[in-house]
């Protein structure tokens, strides 16, 4: 069956559905935290990924699939709404939780509520009974991870896992796993999971000598070792993709669930998670189920937002008017020209930078362009691969390519990279003393999509105050909190200086 007859079949399905009660299938996410696309049917060579490649040998592998913002709280307030995070005010990350509240505007809602409306039950967990969104062994279900910038009504959920549902009730479900993050930040963490790999899986450590960096890593001995352990944590997630399948075989509900596997944005490093080069930004999107297209790739752009609009329509249930995502697998779809992404404070650094991405360029634009690249950040510098990169660099140990990428302490105002021939966007190829037609051609359509969005820019120095305050009053850690504190006066300092 051709690629056109199989979404047509998912439109029909979708009528036949609803118009004639015949059931509905279940609908299931898998949510990865901190993870790249290093997983082997998207060309990882270092270790294998059966359980995913599977999925896109059995469905549909997205191949140009981007965030529109590359850290937790922000993608996954536009994930659950299918709307901009910058649309919907929530583009600051971890905001409106404290004295500064976030309302939906009107004809926005979480997905979630609507599934609820159509008859579906809603869950959010680690899609075992046995084991939690760490796979380890656990046998308390908790629901998994949310993490809105806005408020809302805890009850859009039923609970933390199917088998509380009625019968044969169509289930939507997400879940929720702890991906990149379960690497940690500091050698002990390195260490604890090298012995699990063992000691769980029956499977030896991914080596270090098999690493291999983005060029503006230096080949360090810490370096490699954490992007090791960050290999052995894509490793867990495909086991438990299995097992949660696995589990679905058993229950007899695999062939009428379709399955949708993605990450909640790039690894966290350096130049990966909070940025927007495809390190960040860069996620897998894989789909199988009942009408999905088999062993098939597509190379179009798409952005996340996406998968709530198509979610529904496979469902058979009306995607709202307002929403800002779109069914990417509607016959009527036309395949996007152009997708956007945005950076904004994440956690007590104050950023604004935007990006657009055609088929062959990706546009940048710093708007605060006298910051350096690695500003003071309390969570990006309590990592221990990110001290160590400030070690090598103050021992000028850092080859010229880390030193200009990582530390220099300006930034370019604008970017542009041949993102497809230049793999890691080192090579930016904006000329101030020759405005090319393709630069303005950028320009022009990020000016547009920051009207479009009604994108709010940057927080007030009293909001920045509020958030930062509140945050700082939430975290225990005593020397986390300093750290914070300190930081945010030199942001605040340099709201004031205009910097």
């Amino acid at each position: 069956m051709n690629l056109f007859k199989q979404f047509v079949f998912i439109s029909v399905y979708q009528i036949v559905s609803v118009t004639l009660g015949q059931e509905r299938p279940n609908i299931l996410w898998f949510v990865v935290d901190d993870m790249s696309a290093n997983f082997s049917c998207y060309g990882e060579k270092t270790i294998k990924t059966p359980n995913v490649d599977k999925l896109a040998e059995e469905g549909l592998l997205f191949t140009k699939a981007y965030a529109t913002s590359p850290v937790c709280s922000t993608f996954r307030s536009s994930l659950i709404t299918g709307m901009y995070q910058n649309s919907i005010g929530a583009h600051h990350h971890r905001s409106g939780r404290g004295k500064n509240r976030i309302q939906l505007p009107d004809g926005v809602r979480p997905i979630p509520e609507i599934f609820q409306e159509a008859g579906y039950f809603t869950c959010i967990g680690s899609g075992l009974k046995n084991f939690d969104f760490r796979s380890l062994p656990s046998k308390a279900g908790r629901k998994g991870k949310t993490d809105y910038n806005f408020d809302w009504d805890t009850k859009i959920y039923d609970s933390h896992d199917w088998s509380k549902r009625n019968g044969n009730q169509p289930f939507f479900m997400q879940v929720q796993l702890h991906g990149g993050k379960i690497r940690g930040a500091a050698e002990k963490h390195y260490e604890i999971l090298e012995k699990r790999m063992m000691s769980q899986f029956g499977l030896k450590p991914t080596p270090h000598d098999f690493v291999e960096l983005p060029p503006y890593y230096p080949n360090d001995s810490v370096l490699l070792r954490d992007w090791a352990t960050y290999l052995d944590t894509v490793r867990i997630t495909d086991w438990h993709v299995g097992q949660v399948i696995e589990r679905l075989k058993k229950e007899s509900i695999l062939e009428n669930t379709v399955i949708i596997f993605f990450t909640d944005h790039g690894v966290s490093h350096a130049r990966g998670k909070q940025f927007l080069y495809d390190e960040g930004t860069h996620i897998p999107l894989v789909i199988k189920g009942p009408g999905v297209p088999k062993r098939q790739k597509r190379q179009d752009l798409v952005e996340h937002i996406d998968i709530g609009a198509l979610s529904l329509a496979i469902a058979g249930i009306q995607i709202p008017q307002k929403m800002e995502g779109q069914n990417i697998l509607s016959p009527q779809y036309k395949p996007k020209e152009f997708i956007f992404a945005a950076r904004d404070r994440c956690g007590e650094a104050a950023d604004q930078i935007r990006s657009v991405r055609s088929e062959k360029f990706l546009y940048i634009k710093n708007f605060f362009p006298d910051r350096p690249h690695l500003m003071p950040s309390n969570y990006k510098d309590s990592k221990l691969i990110i001290k160590r990169l400030r070690q090598l660099h103050d021992e000028d140990k850092l080859h010229s390519l880390s030193q200009r990428l990582l530390f220099s302490p300006t930034r370019p105002k604008e970017e542009l990279y041949l993102y497809q021939d230049d793999k890691w966007q080192t090579k930016n190829l904006v000329n101030p003393r020759k405005i090319t037609g393709i630069l303005q051609n950028h320009r022009d359509q990020l000016d547009q999509w920051i009207s479009k969005t009604n994108d709010p820019g940057p927080e007030t120095l009293e909001t920045y105050i509020l958030e930062t305050e509140d945050q700082m009053s939430s975290t225990g850690n005593k020397v986390s909190r300093e750290n914070y504190r300190r930081n945010s006066e030199i942001y605040k300092n340099w709201f004031k200086d205009g910097k």
